[in-house]
């Protein structure tokens, strides 16, 4: 696989970071692990019983450990753990993480599917200091795609319809995800430009006040 280099001139690592119970070795995490060297997975702990902090604090571990930059490509909840651990962290914009794939992200305010969902809290509603894409399925039991879309516009990223394909998950039956692995080349390349983040209809950059906002999504916009 050819490597992209970031605005430093290294090449980033893309980190991986599954959601609840982790990801088997069908999903298509597990196979860009085991088919890039340039990909690795961030250990969050315990998988089957996520609390909020304690992944928040073990992702930015792993991001510190690269010792280079990084793409971080989520699913699930663990979508949520990255917009945290910006959110909290408050790093510098495009500086560890150049870009992050936020796969399915679920639904943390209108009645979680499963109770271990709540141990997050409210979704964060901070922009992130990053290029983001959003990805969420026509069908996803654990979140609307209206609902996905707006939690989109409040981290400030792209948002892409991934069709009618589940959780996009190993149950999805997506193997190597190939339109997941075209957009993360898209990240790849896309360095470090301008933020475009959108707040409640307005712009604001990173180290805006509202970089700690959390609340229940407003879909009246």
């Amino acid at each position: 696989m050819k490597s992209t280099l970031s605005a430093t001139g290294e090449t980033p690592l893309i980190l991986t970071v599954p959601g609840l119970d982790g990801s088997g070795p069908a999903h298509w995490q597990s196979i860009w692990e085991r088919e890039r060297d340039d990909c690795a997975r961030a250990d969050l702990g315990d998988w089957s019983r996520p609390t909020r902090n304690g992944w928040v604090n073990r992702l930015g571990i792993a991001i510190r450990a690269c010792g280079r930059p990084v793409i971080l490509a989520a699913h699930s909840l663990g979508c949520h753990a990255v917009a945290w651990w910006a959110a909290l962290e408050r790093p510098a914009y495009g500086d560890p993480v150049v870009g992050a794939l936020l796969v399915a992200p679920p639904d943390l305010d209108a009645a979680p599917v499963d109770a271990r969902l709540a141990a997050f809290g409210r979704a964060t509603l901070a922009p992130l200091p990053f290029p983001s894409i959003v990805v969420a399925s026509q069908d996803d039991p654990f979140v609307q795609r209206h609902r996905a879309r707006r939690l989109s516009e409040f981290w400030g990223g792209r948002f892409v319809d991934a069709g009618a394909v589940g959780h996009v998950n190993a149950d999805s039956g997506l193997g190597n995800w190939a339109q997941g692995l075209a957009l993360l080349e898209g990240l790849r390349g896309a360095g470090a430009p301008v933020p475009r983040h959108a707040v409640s209809g307005r712009s604001s950059p990173p180290g805006h006040p509202a970089a700690t906002r959390t609340g229940r999504i407003d879909f009246s916009a």
